[in-house]
C-alpha cells in the first residue's frame, strides 16, 4: 500500500502517532516520521536522512559560501520530486527544528550532534568542525539588521530546519505552518523582532480551510498564528486570532465572580474574580487528554489561586453562561484549551490601561490552568506567567523570583518525556533557557541583587546587560574595559560567533563578526558620548550597513544636537531594517516636526500606534501633526514643540489665517480621544482635546475636558486652570440651546435640527455644564469671570436670584471689590468704576425679577462703598460719573 502523506502531515502537525499508519507502509519515511514524532531525532545519523545533508564538493572554498550552496536540496527543480521525497524533507526539517527546541527550550539534553548529522567529504571533515558550523548558523540567522543569540546551541539545525523548507513543495499542504512554526522561534533567537515577510503568513489563510472540519488542528493553526502576532506586538491582531482558537475548539469560558474565602484566615466571605471553563468532549466522550497521560491532580473542592493559596469558592453570581459547572470543581481542560487561555491572559495583560486591574484578570485565568496539570510545557508555561505576576507586588517579588529559579533548574531534568514537553511547545510562548535565565537575572536586578544579575548574564555573555550592571554599580569605568577587550580580543567569548586564533580567512571572520561587533561597537558608543559619533559610524560600516541598531544609535545621535535633517536620513533608514521598534519611529516623527515635514511625520506617527495603540505620546502628537497639516499634507505655519501641548491652543487661534480643514480638525479629535484613554493623567493631552473638540463642536466631550484638567491643575495653578473662552463658550451654546454642531462619532447627520433632538443634545450639555461649576470648578477656583459665567448659565435658567447672587460674588472678587484705601493706581481705578456700573446695571435689569430683593438698597449700598475707598480719586473726571450715578439711584429709589 501506498504512504498516506496527508495523515502523516496531521501526525506531525499534531504531535500525536496513530498506530494504524504503521500498518498501511514499510516505507522508510514512514518510521522516520514516527520516530520523529515520539521525539527520537536518531534517523537524522543514518539513510536516506543523512543523504539529505550530504556535501559532495570537496573544495575548501566552500566553507565560505552559504548553507544553502552546501546541499543539494537546495538545487531541486519544482516538480522533481515525488510526494514521498518531499515528505522526507518535511520530516527531517521537523527532526532538526524539534532538536533545536530540545536543546534550547525544554530539555533535556540532546545526544545529537551536527556533525553526525552532515555527510562530509574525508577533505571536508578535516577542516569543518563544530565551531565553525555554529558561527556560519549564527551568522547566517541573523536578519533584519538583528543578530542571532551566539550561544544558542547548535544552531545550525535551526538553519537546516529553515533551509529543508524554503524548498520546492508541491504535494505537501501542511508546509506553509512549519514554516510559520520556524518564523516564530527564529524571532526568539534574534535580539528584537522583526516584521514577518508576507509570504509566511499569506499561505495560511487557505489551509485554515482545510483543516476547518477538524477543530483541534485548525485551533492550533489560530493561536499559532495569533502567538506570533503577539510577539512582534501586534495585540489586536492576536486578540482577534485567540478568540478565533477558542471558538474553532469549542472552548467555553466566562470570566465571573463568585462569593468565597481566599485564604484560610478570613472568617467572611468576599467577592471572588473566577474563570469559569470547559472543553469540548473529545473522542471517549471524558475529554481527558489520553496522549499524555495526565490525570485530574488537583479534583478536590478548591482551585489553586494565583498567590498558591485556595480558593474556597461557594457560589457565584446569576446569569452565567456555564451555569451548570460548579466552580470549586471545575472539570479538567484539555491541554490545547489550556494554552488558549494563556493566550488569552497575555492578551488581557497588554491590551488592558494600567489602572490596577491587569493583574486582577489575569488571575482568574492562570489559576484556572495551574489548577489541573495536564502538561508540562503548558504548565510550566502558566508557572512562568504566575510568576511574573507577582513579580510586580511588593509582597510577592521574592517568592515570584525564587519561583522562577526553580523553573529553569527544571529544564535539564527528566521529569518529564521529551515526547511530551514537544507536543503542545508551539501552542505557548515558552521562552528559551538563555530567556529564561535572563529573566531571572532581571528579577534579581529589581530586588537589587546586582551581583547575581551580573554573573548570570556574564555567563550568558549578555554584554549590554552586563553594561546596565556596572553602571547601576557606578562603575562604568569597567564596562568600558569589557567591551573594548571584546573589540580586542582581549577577553574570547564561549562558543561564540567571534573566534580568534582559528585557521580561518579574514573574509570569513568578517562575515561572522559583522553583527554582534557592530552591536558592541554600539555599546560603547553609548558608553563613550564624546566618540559615540566616530563608534555608531565604525559599527554601520562594519555590518556592511545591515546594522539597525547603529542607525538607530546615529539618528538619536543627531536629534539630541538639533541636525535633524541627518537625523531623519539616519531613522529612515532604521525603521527600513526594523520596522517594529515604535521608539524609532516616535523619534522620527519629531525629528520630522522640527523640519515641519508634517507627511512624514504624520506617517510616522502612524506607524508608532499601529505597533503600539496604547502609546498615548504618540496619539497627542500625531493629533499635533493633524493640526499643522493644510489640504493635501501641505504645510500650515505653527511654531511650537510637538511635546509642549500648545499645538490645539495655536490651532484655534490662528484658524482664519492657517485654513486648516476640518476633517483635519476631525482626525485630530478622534486621535487624542484615543490617545487619552492611555494617558487620562496628561492634562495637556486633555487640554488640547479641549480645544479640538470645541473646533469640531463636540461641546459634552469639551466640558469633560474642562473638568479633568481642573480636577488635575487646581491644586497647582488656580484660577489659571480654567480656559476661561471654552468656559464662556459653554456657557453661550447652553444660553442659546444650542448643542453639537456634528456628530463626530458618525451616529447623527450634522445636517438634521430637529427640535427635539437640539433640545436633548442641549439638555445634556446644560447638565454637564452645571456639574462643571458646582462639581469641580467653583468648590476648587473662583475669579470674577468664573462668577459672571455662572450667573449668565444661572440667568438661562431663570434662577434669577442666584444669578444676581453670582454676579455679586464676580463684583467682590473684581478690582472694585478688592479695592482698599490708599490705593494709587488710576489705571485700576477707572476699570473698577467701570465693574461698578456694570454690577449697578445688572441689578437695575434683574433685581425686580427677584421677590422680596431690595436691588436699589443693594446698588446704593455698592456705590457708597466703592466712593468712600477710593475719595482718593475725587480729581478724576471719572467721579463725576459715580456721583450721577449715586443720583440716579437715589430718584429710583424715591420713584
Amino acid at each position: 500500500m501506498g504512504v498516506d502523506v496527508q495523515a502523516i502531515e496531521k501526525a506531525l502537525v499534531a504531535g500525536k502517532w496513530n498506530d494504524e499508519l504503521s500498518k498501511t507502509s514499510d516505507a522508510p519515511v514512514v518510521k522516520i516520521a514516527q520516530n520523529v514524532v515520539n521525539g527520537d531525532f536518531s534517523d537524522l545519523r543514518t539513510s536516506p536522512s543523512r543523504d539529505l545533508f550530504a556535501v559532495t564538493e570537496s573544495s575548501s572554498a566552500i566553507i565560505d559560501r552559504p548553507f544553502a550552496t552546501w546541499f543539494k536540496f537546495s538545487e531541486a527543480a519544482p516538480g522533481t520530486l515525488t510526494a514521498e521525497d518531499e515528505l522526507l524533507r518535511l520530516t527531517c526539517a521537523v527532526a532538526c527544528l524539534h532538536a533545536f527546541l530540545q536543546v534550547n527550550w525544554t530539555g533535556p539534553d540532546l545526544d545529537l550532534k551536527p556533525l553526525d548529522v552532515l555527510a562530509l567529504t574525508p577533505e571536508l571533515s578535516q577542516l569543518v568542525d563544530e565551531d565553525l558550523l555554529h558561527q556560519k548558523a549564527v551568522a547566517e540567522l541573523a536578519y533584519g539588521g538583528e543578530p542571532a543569540y551566539h550561544l544558542a546551541k547548535f544552531p545550525i539545525f535551526l538553519q537546516l530546519a529553515r533551509l529543508l523548507l524554503d524548498g520546492p513543495f508541491q504535494h505537501l499542504q501542511s508546509v506553509p505552518w512549519w514554516r510559520l512554526r520556524v518564523w516564530r522561534i527564529h524571532e526568539q533567537v534574534l535580539d528584537e523582532p522583526v516584521a514577518v515577510p508576507e509570504d509566511v503568513t499569506a499561505p495560511l489563510e487557505p489551509l485554515l480551510d482545510s483543516f476547518a472540519t477538524e477543530p483541534d488542528i485548525a485551533g492550533r493553526l489560530l493561536l499559532e498564528q495569533g502567538l506570533l502576532e503577539h510577539y512582534v506586538g501586534h495585540d489586536k491582531s492576536a486578540a482577534d486570532y485567540f478568540v478565533r482558537a477558542a471558538r474553532a475548539t469549542q472552548l467555553e469560558y466566562e470570566l465571573t465572580g463568585a462569593l468565597g474565602k481566599r485564604t484560610k484566615f478570613q472568617e467572611s466571605d468576599v467577592t471572588q474574580l473566577i474563570l469559569l471553563a470547559e472543553s469540548r468532549e473529545r473522542g471517549d466522550g471524558s475529554g481527558v487528554d489520553l496522549e499524555t497521560g495526565a490525570t485530574d491532580e488537583n479534583n478536590g473542592d478548591s482551585t489553586a489561586g494565583a498567590d498558591g493559596v485556595h480558593v474556597l469558592i461557594k457560589r457565584r453570581g446569576p446569569g452565567s453562561r456555564l451555569g451548570h459547572i460548579d466552580p470549586a470543581a471545575q472539570p479538567a481542560l484539555h491541554p490545547l484549551d489550556q494554552s488558549i487561555l494563556l493566550a488569552l491572559c497575555l492578551n488581557v495583560k497588554n491590551r488592558s490601561p494600567v489602572h490596577g486591574l491587569t493583574a486582577e484578570q489575569m488571575v482568574p485565568y492562570i489559576a484556572r490552568v495551574i489548577s489541573h496539570p495536564r502538561n508540562w510545557s503548558v504548565h510550566t508555561m502558566a508557572l512562568l506567567l504566575r510568576s511574573r505576576l507577582e513579580a510586580n507586588r511588593t509582597r510577592t517579588v521574592e517568592r515570584a523570583t525564587l519561583q522562577l529559579q526553580a523553573l529553569v533548574d527544571q529544564m535539564p531534568t527528566a521529569d518529564s518525556t521529551l515526547t511530551e514537553r514537544l507536543l503542545y511547545i508551539h501552542s505557548i510562548l515558552l521562552p528559551s533557557k538563555w530567556e529564561m535565565e535572563r529573566e531571572l537575572a532581571m528579577r534579581f536586578l529589581s530586588i537589587g541583587v546586582v551581583k547575581s544579575a551580573l554573573e548570570i548574564f556574564e555567563r550568558l555573555e549578555m554584554w549590554e546587560e552586563v553594561v546596565k550592571c556596572w553602571q547601576a554599580m557606578e562603575r562604568p569605568d569597567k564596562a568600558i574595559a569589557i567591551v573594548r577587550d571584546l573589540l580586542e580580543g582581549r577577553k574570547a567569548e564561549a562558543d561564540t560567533v567571534i573566534t580568534r586564533g582559528k585557521a580561518l580567512s579574514e573574509t570569513r571572520k568578517q562575515v561572522y563578526d559583522s553583527a554582534r561587533e557592530a552591536k558592541l561597537w554600539c555599546l560603547l558608543g553609548d558608553l563613550e558620548p564624546e566618540h559615540a559619533l566616530e563608534h555608531y559610524t565604525r559599527a554601520w560600516e562594519i555590518s556592511k550597513e545591515s546594522s539597525g541598531r547603529a542607525m538607530r544609535s546615529l539618528g538619536g545621535y543627531y536629534f539630541a544636537r538639533g541636525n535633524y535633517t541627518d537625523a531623519i536620513t539616519c531613522l529612515r533608514r532604521a525603521v527600513a531594517i526594523n520596522p517594529l521598534l515604535s521608539r524609532s519611529w516616535f523619534v522620527l516623527g519629531c525629528a520630522c516636526i522640527r523640519q515641519e515635514d508634517w507627511e512624514g511625520a504624520r506617517d510616522a506617527f502612524v506607524r508608532c500606534v499601529t505597533i503600539d495603540d496604547e502609546d498615548g505620546e504618540s496619539w497627542n502628537n500625531l493629533a499635533s501633526v493633524y493640526l499643522r497639516m493644510g489640504e493635501a499634507g501641505k504645510k500650515v505655519a505653527v511654531e511650537g514643540d510637538e511635546e509642549s501641548g500648545n499645538a490645539a491652543h495655536e490651532a484655534e487661534a490662528e484658524d482664519k489665517e492657517k485654513h486648516i480643514p476640518f476633517s483635519n480638525k476631525l482626525l485630530a479629535f478622534r486621535a487624542l480621544k484615543q490617545g487619552l484613554k492611555f494617558s487620562y493623567d496628561n492634562w495637556r493631552m486633555w487640554m488640547n482635546y479641549m480645544i479640538v473638540a470645541m473646533e469640531v463642536g463636540e461641546l459634552s466631550e469639551a466640558c469633560r475636558a474642562l473638568t479633568r484638567i481642573v480636577e488635575e491643575r487646581a491644586a497647582k495653578d488656580g484660577a489659571a486652570c480654567v480656559d476661561e473662552d471654552v468656559l464662556d463658550k459653554l456657557v453661550d451654546a447652553v444660553a442659546r440651546g444650542t448643542g453639537e454642531a456634528s456628530s463626530v462619532g458618525g451616529e447623527g447627520d450634522p445636517d438634521v435640527a430637529a427640535g427635539s433632538t437640539r433640545a436633548s443634545v442641549s439638555t445634556g450639555l446644560e447638565r454637564r455644564v452645571n456639574d462643571l461649576f458646582e462639581n469641580t470648578i467653583l468648590p476648587r477656583v473662583s475669579s470674577p469671570r468664573i462668577f459672571r459665567a455662572r450667573a449668565r448659565l444661572l440667568m438661562s435658567q431663570g434662577r434669577y436670584k442666584d444669578a444676581l447672587n453670582a454676579y455679586l460674588d464676580a463684583y467682590r472678587a473684581g478690582p472694585a471689590g478688592t479695592m482698599e484705601r490708599g490705593e494709587t493706581d488710576v489705571e485700576k481705578w477707572r476699570e473698577a468704576v467701570g465693574e461698578v456700573e456694570e454690577i449697578v446695571d445688572v441689578l437695575r435689569n434683574y433685581g425686580p425679577r427677584v421677590e422680596a430683593f431690595n436691588w436699589k438698597l443693594q446698588a446704593r449700598s455698592t456705590v457708597r462703598t466703592f466712593m468712600g475707598r477710593t475719595k482718593d480719586f475725587e480729581d478724576e473726571p471719572e467721579w463725576a460719573r459715580l456721583t450721577a450715578l449715586q443720583e440716579d439711584i437715589k430718584i429710583r429709589r424715591e420713584d
